[in-house]
């Protein structure tokens, strides 16, 4: 039996890919913690909590480089200052074999360098294993991150799981391992399509990180869905839209995967676990990013032909219909999606993470100092 920490900030996009992985290793035998995680992670499950009252909240406004600017400086390097001694703690706790670091969870890999442990960078996105960033940019990030941790936290060298495969990414420019990603059960309600018929479905989603910005766009959205033929789930997470017509569901909160096999497209904001998980059911996509890697993300389903995008600030009621209408009746966004969904499958998901895992636990050097 292995020890496993894992170390993620509190957002479901991050803890998402790895509740499948870790779900693999406790049923191989293996122990796993976690620090951070929040919400997400299940209840029977041992955590090491953190304290981060003190973490400023994004200001909803923020695009581009001022975006990137303070998810990097203000929010990225506080987490790690506050979850480091958290993480510390539980190394010396749990005396984990392998540390299993998100990529923007800085402090596990910080902690584990320092105790001479091995770790494994989680990339819940693939976005910063393609070069996302101009030069300037890039080196302004690694300078922060050097200057903060001491080194690039970002990449592990033994091991870096990415959740994607090359059908959506491309070519990477560091030695990775795809998996594919890592569907696991959420323990959600079953979802039962309320509408008879054999008209589309369409699922419209901004994900969990975006309800202070959304509301004009799922406004539009319900405006160009109540004047379609297609039926739909739009989730408004904070209620802000008014009634809706007998063709749409709108939810506080959707099962989202027992939705997505029961729907025909997907709409939403181009984050990497909602991208993936439509890919895996091979389903195509609108995405209308809004910030952060949901760029790249975007650009990554319009260059592998399996979506298309939209301007999150100018999408109207009349081009979301468009491009609904668009990957619904043309057939090549379909067999993109399924194409995708092919090589997704064939990744092997938790299970080979889980493989890629005890491989490393079982034969990387360990530290003889203690812990």
């Amino acid at each position: 039996m292995s020890r496993f920490l894992v170390v993620v900030p509190p957002l479901m996009g991050h803890v998402a890919p790895l509740l499948g992985v870790v779900a693999a290793l406790r049923a191989r035998g293996h122990a796993v913690e976690w620090v951070g995680g929040g919400q997400w992670v299940p209840a029977d499950h041992v955590v090491h909590p953190c304290d981060l009252s003190g973490i400023p909240p994004r200001p909803p406004g923020l695009r581009g480089a001022a975006a990137l600017k303070f998810l990097v400086q203000d929010y990225l390097v506080p987490l790690a200052d506050v979850m480091a001694p958290v993480v510390a703690d539980a190394v010396q706790r749990a005396r984990p074999d392998v540390v299993i670091a998100d990529q923007q969870a800085y402090a596990g890999a910080v902690v584990a360098r320092r105790h001479g442990v091995p770790w494994v960078t989680s990339a819940s996105t693939s976005a910063e294993l393609v070069d996302p960033y101009s030069p300037v940019i890039a080196d302004w990030v690694e300078r922060v991150l050097v200057e903060a941790c001491g080194f690039d936290p970002r990449f592990s060298p033994s091991l870096i799981l990415v959740f994607s495969t090359r059908a959506l990414t491309g070519e990477v420019t560091r030695p990775v391992r795809f998996v594919g990603p890592a569907i696991a059960d959420r323990g959600d309600r079953a979802w039962h399509p309320p509408w008879p018929g054999p008209a589309p479905r369409v699922l419209v989603t901004l994900g969990t990180a975006n309800v202070d910005v959304g509301g004009r766009f799922l406004a539009a959205s319900l405006a160009a869905l109540a004047a379609s033929r297609w039926q739909a789930v739009l989730v408004d997470p904070v209620g802000t839209l008014g009634p809706a017509p007998p063709n749409v569901e709108v939810v506080r909160r959707a099962p989202q995967l027992s939705v997505l096999s029961q729907v025909d497209a997907v709409v939403c904001h181009g984050g990497h676990n909602t991208v993936c998980e439509a890919l895996w059911h091979g389903l195509p996509l609108v995405v209308a990013p809004i910030r952060d890697d949901q760029q790249v993300i975007a650009q990554q389903v319009v260059t592998a032909g399996a979506g298309v995008r939209l301007r999150f600030t100018r999408a109207t009621p009349a081009t979301i219909t468009e491009a609904v209408s668009t990957v619904l009746t043309k057939p090549s966004f379909r067999a993109a999606a399924r194409r995708i969904r092919a090589e997704f499958h064939a990744a092997g998901g938790a299970s080979a993470a889980a493989d890629h895992l005890e491989h490393l636990a079982a034969t990387a050097p360990q530290s003889v100092s203690p812990r």
